[in-house]
């Protein structure tokens, strides 16, 4: 069992997430630590200059959505007209790729945000155009990278940028400051921030060193914006202000949504509305999408989990015509529900499947599925998560394959979640504790909300809750104190009366003016 915590050693597990200590707006890197920056600004500020056509080119999820937003803003801020393209998922497939050389013809420099590192052919083709260009990305370099005029990503070996984990928007964010300053125009970064802090929170950065300080700087001036976008969602959720966790689980799924179920300039259109009543409009169209996004997510889960076999060590299940756009998000969920890596693959009906892996645990997915190359045709993407395809006639092959590289990988299944912090007694959760708590937001991947677990506690009551009683409202006593529970998308029934431990975190709850503590229950052991 875990040992009981104490406030003291609380704090001293969450000071050591901060090695630098908390860092401030002054400690950002200088955009020219950027292997690139300046000698792609220059090129920038020619383009201007000799007023050449500029294309943007970006991506379909919340970062290539924020990056592409936030470089046509700029553009606009600067009376500069550009072209932007985000590919579509279904016609177009991912990044700067041959199928949208044809749409560019014309272009004299093309900007790409968030994609392009593994362009290689691409890159050839804009050269035989004529066109130049400027690769903006955060990934992983692969083996052969792209031939261009610059290519700006902190991956780089002789990149003297000193923080890995950055987004494709932090990398645009940084742009546009360089060329700012290369223009030598008086312009606030803060707007720019707002949608960046959005992207880093999406694209799950850890939330340590400059990203810290980068979302709440954004968050902070998210909620004095005056966006039309953001005051939008602000009504639509019925809130007065935004915390890092009403972007992660709100507002980023209605970003990416439009991505998955048609396309993503629906995104980029809502969040650069100029006026409220468009905002609305748009953002009632992201809703759809995103309601539209659900069904389909659960309809395609239900029969993945049905079809999983529970003895594989990395579950794959395959489907006919399964919605391409969201695989990646049943994948985590079949990958939840076992406790295991998961591939998801549609079949188009035309002998190729596509899809995606999300991992698991300690398992490295990228590189026991990169192990299986010669069975693949398209693979990319990182340790948790992959994107594939695959001939048909391939698939046997590849199961077999991916089973032997995850045994060879001697990975382990931890029984035991590595986030609870400790054991919390009953009469240690107090303001005092959840002040603690606050002072080391936001939390997300890399500082994750602290967890707790109380042992022997009892069940007094379980209701359920919501519009459709998917939520259970607990009161749970232990050693004569009672705390208030409550449980989100849960259909697991408890006896009242029963012993049990609760693994939770705890929060305030602002009810009507009345602050009183509750815990938010993950997981009760019976």
């Amino acid at each position: 069992m875990s040992s009981i915590i104490t406030l003291e050693a609380l704090e001293k597990i969450l000071i050591l997430r901060f090695k630098e200590g908390f860092l401030s707006l002054k400690d950002l890197p200088h955009p020219s630590t950027f292997k690139d920056m300046d000698r792609a600004t220059e090129r920038i500020v020619q383009a201007i200059e000799n007023k050449e056509k500029i294309t943007i080119i970006g991506d379909y999820d919340v970062d290539g959505v924020t990056s592409t937003t936030l470089m046509r803003l700029f553009f606009e801020e600067i009376a500069y007209e550009i072209e932007w393209i985000i590919p579509n998922r279904f016609k177009d497939g991912y990044g700067l790729s041959a199928n949208i050389i044809p749409r560019i013809k014309g272009t004299d420099l093309a900007i790409t945000v968030d994609n392009g590192i593994s362009a290689v052919y691409a890159a050839k083709l804009c050269k035989e155009e004529g066109i130049e260009l400027i690769i903006t990305d955060h990934h992983l370099l692969p083996p052969e990278v792209p031939e261009c005029y610059a290519i700006i990503d902190q991956k780089q070996e002789e990149c003297t940028f000193p923080y890995a984990d950055v987004c494709g928007a932090q990398i645009a964010w940084y742009l546009i400051a360089s060329i700012k300053n290369a223009l030598g125009i008086q312009m606030n970064m803060m707007p720019f921030m707002e949608l960046t802090a959005i992207a880093i929170i999406a694209d799950m950065m850890p939330l340590q060193h400059i990203n810290r300080v980068m979302v709440n700087a954004g968050i902070e001036a998210l909620n004095k914006s005056t966006r039309p976008a953001i005051k939008a969602f602000l009504e639509h959720a019925q809130k007065e202000t935004l915390g890092a966790e009403d972007i992660g689980f709100f507002l980023a799924p209605l970003l990416n949504s439009a991505g998955r179920m048609d396309d993503a300039k629906y995104a980029v259109e809502f969040l650069a509305s100029t006026n409220i009543y468009d905002a609305r409009v748009r953002l009632e169209r992201l809703v759809d999408f995103n309601n539209a996004r659900k069904a389909t997510e659960q309809e395609i889960t239900a029969k993945a989990l049905i079809q999983a076999n529970p003895e594989d060590k990395v579950i794959v299940v395959e489907g006919e015509a399964w919605h391409e756009g969201v695989v990646g998000i049943v994948a985590a969920r079949v990958a939840r529900h076992y406790g295991k890596a998961c591939i998801v693959l549609s079949d188009n009906g035309k002998g190729i499947l596509k899809g995606s892996g999300r991992s698991f645990d300690s398992c490295d997915l990228f590189g026991i599925t990169q192990s299986c190359r010669s069975c693949l045709e398209k693979f990319g993407g990182h340790q948790a998560a992959i994107g594939l395809s695959l001939k048909t006639e391939n698939l046997e092959c590849f199961k077999k394959q991916l089973q032997k590289n995850y045994t060879q990988g001697n990975y382990i299944k931890e029984e035991t979640d590595r986030d609870i912090i400790g054991e919390l007694h009953f009469k240690d959760i107090s303001f005092e504790l959840t002040d603690l708590v606050k002072k080391y937001e936001p939390y997300g991947q890399g500082n994750p909300r602290p967890k707790f677990i109380s042992s022997n506690v009892e069940i007094l009551q379980a209701g359920s809750m919501g519009k459709k009683g998917e939520h259970l409202r607990f009161s749970f006593v232990q050693d004569g104190i009672v705390m208030a529970g409550v449980q989100f998308k849960t259909c697991d029934v408890y006896e009242v009366g029963s012993k049990v431990d609760v693994i939770y975190t705890v929060n305030e709850n602002n009810f009507r003016g009345n602050v009183t503590l509750q815990m938010l229950v993950e997981k009760i052991i019976q």
